[in-house]
């Protein structure tokens, strides 16, 4: 009887408005929240069940979440709007093969020193260690591409770990991981101290007694070459002054081009493998070298006699790619602006003059093979040359890793406007449209161009589709040149025959029209203009497929004997090999 009543009396209780019943505030919100307060605009990822809870959060708040294809693309993209818009952005996965799928984006985060954080769900505690499906370790996964990648074990640790992890993908400029177990994101928020995220900018530079022997060294040189890198960020000012004290030439790294190149009139360009002459050989013959902010790989480009000071922020780099004489830590514009005051203006220009009318020349040389080919043929670098005059003066662009990105840091003009991306330090396929994706989302009103190879391309073709979802007008150029061109001429270059690197491509063109965005197709080299011009102007995302020379050669600003002779040896093995045609048709289009 008790129970009867019991009963009669909830069922006549009125429905319980939702409003009304009492929610307390989860772990996933305390996460989220955090991260909005850390600055974060944007998150790119997929959901799945580990990160419901998360996501549900994520859509209460401010952040705006970007729903990719590919897990992959979605780094891509969170890094390249951390670089451009200089602050911290989110990725989130699923438990497993979700978040595994970051790992190699946020290899390229942390190389380029991109803060970028990434919740990556996990399985619930209680099955951790037991091989339950999905758990993966993603401390040990992590553990060489992040500069901080912790789990929150318990819902007390939810705060300060949030906290900890955004303060160091801002301060350690990398990526960090946090790692949520889903039942801790579901679990009820505790109480916590009011730990928070601290964005600072500290001013770094050497001491006065390091200042002091800088300039003394500076003084002494009488061939100075100035080398700037990506260090060189918001010092562009400070460099060129630098340079005309000194009567300097200043080369430049691939990352710094868009920082250095511009408004700069002892710009001599960049040396490398992809460099020019001019820039190569000012390193080279210098008697004193100033490296400012950059961590320039190969030896070889490096000069064997001269004075080597080498300025950097991050101590790690000081002297590890090459010994230097004098290595000190500092901020390059925080660095300049107390060494300027310590430098004498010279008179002689002499050294500075010969590499600047070198300059000058090769720029003429690069303009004349950026020109239509014979039969009607696109060379890459023509297709880049009419999108560099065609394109907005404050356009992003980014680029495949390969000759499309070749292309880019050669003719791609920068102005101070422009900002120009690639994979540089990393060297991975496939990140121009996923870069392209982050950097339109985070400047909606900005041009923004992907020149994508056809095999980069093909490898995250999915996130097209992200383009059309999110309505991000983007501007995707396809180099259809049917191979792994870059790959094809390292072969070439070690007289090898090509191997494995053909491609068997769709028309993407109509690839395009398929998935709902502009798209055209075009191989003949009189209507490239009008198809760029048309391709732009495109309100919406649209992909320009350009069916380019597959024999075009990238040349080397130096060449060395041994590329010579491999070229030499490849051309008598393809003779040999029935092959004849295409030494004939590479000699024909290239010399």
């Amino acid at each position: 009887m008790l129970c009867v009543n019991l009963s009669v009396a909830v069922d006549q209780r009125p429905p319980l408005d939702v409003a009304e019943i009492p929610m307390s505030k989860k772990v996933a919100q305390v996460i989220v929240e955090t991260l909005q307060a850390a600055g974060v605009k944007n998150c790119y990822g997929i959901v799945g069940d580990t990160l419901n809870t998360f996501a549900t959060s994520l859509n209460a708040s401010d952040i705006k979440f970007v729903h990719m294809r590919h897990e992959e693309a979605g780094a891509y993209a969170a890094q390249a709007e951390a670089l451009l818009m200089d602050r911290l952005t989110a990725m989130a996965g699923s438990c497993g093969p979700g978040s595994l799928h970051f790992i190699n984006g946020l290899y390229e985060a942390n190389r380029n020193r991109a803060p970028v954080i990434l919740i990556a769900s996990q399985v619930v505690r209680r099955e951790l260690g037991f091989n339950f499906i999905q758990e993966v370790n993603f401390e040990d996964v992590y553990r060489g591409c992040t500069v901080f990648c912790e789990m929150i074990l318990t819902p007390e640790q939810a705060l300060r770990k949030t906290v900890m992890a955004c303060q160091a993908a801002i301060s350690k400029r990398g990526a960090a991981v946090l790692i949520l177990p889903v039942d801790i994101a579901d679990s009820d928020a505790v109480s916590e101290p009011p730990f928070r995220v601290h964005v600072n900018k500290p001013v770094i530079r050497p001491s006065e007694e390091d200042l002091d022997r800088i300039a003394a060294m500076l003084a002494e040189g009488t061939n100075i070459t100035i080398y700037a890198g990506s260090g060189c960020v918001n010092a562009h000012d400070e460099v060129v002054e630098l340079a005309r004290r000194l009567k300097a030439p200043v080369a430049h790294t691939s990352r710094g081009k868009d920082q250095i190149e511009y408004d700069n009139p002892n710009n001599v360009g960049m040396t490398g493998v992809i460099g020019t002459e001019s820039g190569y050989h000012a390193i080279l013959n210098c008697d004193t070298l100033l490296l400012l902010g950059t961590d320039f790989a190969w030896r070889q480009f490096y000069p064997d006699h001269a004075k080597i000071i080498q300025v950097d922020i991050d101590s790690t780099h000081v002297g590890r790619r090459h010994p230097v004489d004098l290595g000190v830590v500092g901020n390059i514009k925080d660095t300049l602006k107390a060494l300027l005051p310590r430098v004498a203006q010279r008179e002689d220009a002499a050294f500075l003059n010969t590499y600047v009318e070198r300059h000058k020349k090769a720029l003429k040389a690069q303009a004349a093979r950026a020109a239509p080919g014979p039969r009607g043929k696109i060379p890459g670098q023509y297709l880049t040359s009419i999108i560099n005059r065609l394109a907005n003066q404050d356009a992003v662009f980014t680029a495949d890793d390969g000759t499309p990105l070749v292309w880019m840091l050669r003719i791609v003009e920068a102005n101070g406007k422009r900002r120009l991306f690639g994979s540089l330090l990393h060297g991975t396929m496939a990140t121009s449209v996923g870069n392209a994706i982050g950097l339109q989302q985070a400047q909606p009103g900005r041009q923004v161009i992907a020149l994508a190879g056809d095999g980069g391309f093909s490898m995250l073709l999915g996130d097209v589709l992200t383009t059309i979802q999110a309505k991000l007008p983007i501007k995707i150029a396809v180099y259809d040149n049917g191979k792994l061109g870059f790959v094809e001429l390292e072969q070439k270059g070690e007289g090898l025959l090509p191997v494995y690197t053909d491609l068997l491509n769709p028309d993407f063109g109509k690839v395009a029209q398929a998935m709902g965005l502009w798209g055209r197709t075009v191989s003949k080299a009189e209507e490239l203009e009008g198809a760029v011009a048309e391709w732009l102007g495109q309100p919406g995302p649209a992909l320009l497929n350009v069916k380019v020379e597959p024999m075009e050669l990238v040349m080397p600003p130096h060449t060395a004997p041994e590329n010579v002779y491999g070229m030499a040896m490849y051309s008598i093995k393809a003779v040999m090999h029935g092959q004849a045609g295409d030494v004939f048709e590479m000699i024909s289009e290239n010399i």
